[in-house]
């Protein structure tokens, strides 16, 4: 779980009389964007941003509910918040425990559950009442954003239709319910327009968007655009900017997007929750797509797109993984050479279904599985890595001091994979695209220069 501190990008200081809001946004990327959407709709309405606790008139919390753990780190935050400001308002996907949250943290002044973006605002004019001036509360077309101005997140729909063993997420977030196509495109063509140059496509079931609204179409500059994840992907293509798609189920109709990604229109980059490889542990698990044939859809999405990146979460200890089936895991791992891997040891969820599932795995047993996952997934890495050293690659810069820059290539999604070191490379900025020959690679990074014109 990730935590995003008290601060975006862009916001000015305010007179004394402006009612100012801090945030503090934990979770996922799907929760930074509800956070970035209530920010948006808060400064419209004239309140300024605080970068710190005791600039704040009131404290947003936007919760992360998955895992136990998550629920501890929310806690923690909650009362963080409480000790260094004291008037603090819960959201997020731990809000609907609100009497958990009232239990150890009393003196909240409200909660409200996840995506409630009317209450979270209401609860926020309730605490602090807003002071609007049309002369001065100008907000971009955009909307506020939490991310640096070079990428952005763009979810593309709320909820999810499957119901896997391990989570909660339906629970908390309802049912699948995709954005219509054209407000979907249209925050794709504002970002780009305001310079963002990585568009990070996300939801619960990307790969299902638009089933629930039965791939509806909409008019789109003079033509009829389908509500469809296929249609969806080819639009973004022409916004001349990074396209990367995240939680990817790999259902057939995944086939339909590598030639997009051949033909270098989106980025060869597919981030699919593969979650296990045994038969039988999936079917426990509850997973949709069937698993059987992925190694030769793999075979096959790599013969057509040969640079495809593939990036996957997978768990280990799941009630009743032998040791067979743990060894078939890292068979499949193996086999399918995947590029980019996160692995979790399985953690009891509160309101899961598989709490009731019998033959649960000791820790000690997750955590010895659980290291030897790693040190296999370390060498596919660090081999498929060194794969790239003396190519050429276009690297988006992130950050930038003295010593040089820090990028990624079309390989590497923020924050969660590796990154390209520039070392002494001082002459760019932020945002910056750049052609790097790589001339280094360790188990997870990549080490290059950039290439000048002579």
């Amino acid at each position: 779980m990730t935590s995003t501190p008290l601060s975006i990008p862009g916001s000015k200081t305010s007179a004394a009389t402006t009612p100012k809001v801090g945030i503090v946004s934990l979770g996922c990327p799907k929760a930074l964007v509800d956070s970035e959407r209530i920010l948006t709709r808060l400064r419209a309405e004239g309140y300024e941003i605080s970068p710190s606790y005791d600039g704040a008139d009131v404290v947003l919390v936007n919760t992360c509910g998955f895992l136990d753990s998550a629920k501890k780190e929310s806690l923690e935050a909650i009362g963080e918040a409480i000790k260094e400001n004291g008037r603090v308002i819960v959201t997020g996907c731990m809000g609907v425990e609100s009497d958990m949250i009232r239990e150890v943290h009393p003196d909240v002044l409200a909660v409200t559950g996840p995506h409630q973006y009317e209450q979270v605002v209401n609860a926020v004019h309730d605490a602090v009442p807003p002071v609007h001036d049309p002369f001065t509360d100008l907000v971009p077309p955009e909307g506020l954003r939490l991310t640096p101005r070079h990428y952005a997140y763009l979810k593309i729909s709320e909820g999810c239709n499957n119901r896997c063993s391990f989570c909660i997420i339906p629970s908390l977030r309802g049912d699948l319910v995709s954005r219509p196509v054209a407000s979907v495109l249209r925050e794709a063509e504002k970002l780009a327009t305001a310079g963002v140059k990585e568009l990070l496509v996300i939801s619960q079931d990307t790969s299902a968007y638009g089933i629930d609204r039965k791939y509806a179409e909409e008019d789109w500059y003079g033509r009829k655009v389908k509500a469809r994840f296929l249609d969806l992907c080819q639009e973004l293509a022409n916004f001349d900017v990074w396209v990367r798609l995240h939680y990817v189920y790999p259902y057939p109709h995944v086939d339909e997007v590598i030639p997009l990604m051949a033909e270098g229109r989106i980025l060869p980059y597919l981030d699919i929750p593969f979650q296990h490889a045994s038969p039988t542990v999936l079917k426990a698990m509850r997973r949709p797509a069937a698993q059987e044939k992925q190694l030769d859809r793999i075979k096959k999405w790599r013969a057509e797109c040969p640079h495809l990146v593939l990036r996957s979460t997978f768990i280990t200890g799941f009630p009743g993984e032998t040791e067979e089936d743990f060894q078939f895991m890292l068979d499949w791992l193996q086999e399918a050479q995947l590029d980019r891997v996160g692995c979790f040891k399985y953690e009891p969820v509160e309101g899961a279904a598989a709490n009731a599932l019998p033959n649960a795995v000791p820790e000690e047993v997750k955590q010895e599985r659980w290291e030897r996952f790693m040190e296999t997934q370390k060498a596919i890495s660090a081999e498929r890595l060194k794969q790239k050293i003396g190519y050429t690659l276009g690297v988006i810069i992130d950050e930038v001091d003295e010593e040089g820059a820090i990028g990624r290539s079309y390989a590497d999604a923020p924050e969660i994979d590796g990154n390209v070191f520039l070392n002494g490379e001082t002459n760019v900025k932020p945002g910056d695209i750049v052609d790097v020959t790589i001339e280094h690679a360790d188990d997870y990074d990549l080490w290059g220069s950039i290439e000048r014109p002579e």
